[in-house]
């Protein structure tokens, strides 16, 4: 069966942090070849100058071959470009103009060859207000708009996680996949773009729907509940249960079986869907007493029984442990204290494995300086410091 259908594929990567080498891994665990470019000696700043033994860089680079060289130096750059024919992707996340001052920016390498793919990730896009400005995660959750809809009125916080990358990484995966598939229908050398700032619009394009529906009111994190019909409760057992109805009638009726609460049907101000959205904070109410008398267990064979959608409150050792995941294989065995999770899709019912393995700084310089220049060349660029072998 076939669980990498990007076999011979070769893709350059300049970047460093999560959202290019989060497409990156995904790319290579679809079975292309990926060659990270990064600076000599230290490396990408997520190796956390413990090399190849950072577990941030273990996730996002597992697989990878790693080339240490000094793009500063006229020299390093030189190296890449005569290695672009090689390579049917190029993908980076420098501020604008950052690859076009080192001689590797679109216009110096689309024309090396004629059916490259050259991605390019920023902050905000290549031009406005905002273009040079530094971003990271939170930058992009921010003014996409997460923090405010995960945040209650009035009370902005942080989420708690890592999304406008990881999202990003995902959507440059998506760009580069659809370049690749046009450049085998016939059209040749691309450049797509896509930023943290355009991105993290497929995470809340939900609630900028939700924003027009409600008359141009900002969504915050309670404000859909009523709308969804969903619920976080407590239960005895001090563990928490989700629900999420939606406007289900079935479901509706479905949880007034499991509750045992079946008078609530004739209930006015839950009788329909819209009833039950503009009373829903009395509905909670009543539910979570209602929840709160029996623990989870039990609440998760009535909900079963009444077909009502639901799930655990699961932490990330919930998630890993859970027997759902485990029939999905979605990570691989845990080595050296990490688990490296898989990538979420199978191909034949078969899901693509990532290699365990983890480049050092600059471990494959020498063999991929190797498919363009001599020994001699190779040595002097050494010997300048402009390429690093690691070790």
């Amino acid at each position: 069966m076939q669980t990498s259908p990007l076999t011979g594929i070769r893709v350059l990567e300049i970047g460093s942090y999560i959202s290019v080498p989060y497409a990156g891994s995904l790319l290579c665990a679809l079975g292309a070849e990926v060659v990270k470019v990064e600076r000599p000696v230290t490396g990408d700043d997520f190796r956390r100058q413990i090399d190849h033994k950072s577990p941030y860089f273990r996730q996002y680079n597992a697989g990878k071959r790693s080339l240490a060289v000094d793009l500063k130096r006229p020299e390093g750059s030189a190296l890449v470009r005569d290695l672009v024919p090689r390579f049917d992707v190029v993908v980076e996340n420098m501020r604008p103009g950052k690859m076009d001052a080192l001689g590797l920016g679109p216009d110096d390498l689309l024309p090396l060859r004629p059916d490259l793919v050259y991605a390019s990730v920023t902050g905000f896009g290549n031009g406005g207000p905002l273009a040079l400005r530094p971003a990271y995660d939170t930058i992009g959750q921010s003014f996409g708009g997460i923090v405010s809809v995960l945040s209650d009125t009035g009370s902005a916080g942080l989420s708690g996680t890592c999304m406008a990358d990881l999202v990003t990484g995902l959507t440059t995966v998506t760009g580069i996949v659809a370049s690749l598939v046009g450049r085998n229908n016939g059209r040749g050398s691309q450049h797509v773009e896509t930023s943290l700032m355009e991105a993290v619009s497929t995470i809340t394009i939900d609630a900028m729907t939700q924003y027009f529906e409600d008359g141009h009111q900002d969504p915050t994190r309670q404000s859909r509940h009523p709308q969804a019909q969903n619920f976080v409760l407590a239960t005895a057992s001090d563990e928490h249960i989700a629900l999420h109805l939606s406007s289900s009638q079935k479901f509706w009726f479905g949880l007034l079986q499991a509750m045992d609460k079946t008078d609530l049907a004739d209930d006015p101000r839950f009788l329909t869907y819209d009833d039950r959205r503009r009373n829903y904070f009395a509905l909670v109410d009543i539910v979570q007493a209602v929840f709160l008398t029996k623990p989870s267990d039990e609440w998760e064979k009535l909900l079963i029984a009444a077909d009502v959608p639901f799930a655990p409150v699961l932490g990330m050792g919930g998630y890993l442990a859970h027997p759902q995941i485990e029939w999905l294989e979605m990570a691989e065995p845990e080595e050296n204290g990490l688990s490296l999770l898989r990538p979420p899709w199978r191909f034949d019912g078969d899901r693509p494995h990532r290699a365990q393995t983890t480049p050092m700084v600059g471990e494959h310089s020498e063999e991929i300086a190797a498919e363009v220049y001599d020994r001699s060349r190779i040595d002097a660029l050494v010997a300048a410091g402009t390429l690093y072998l690691g070790g």
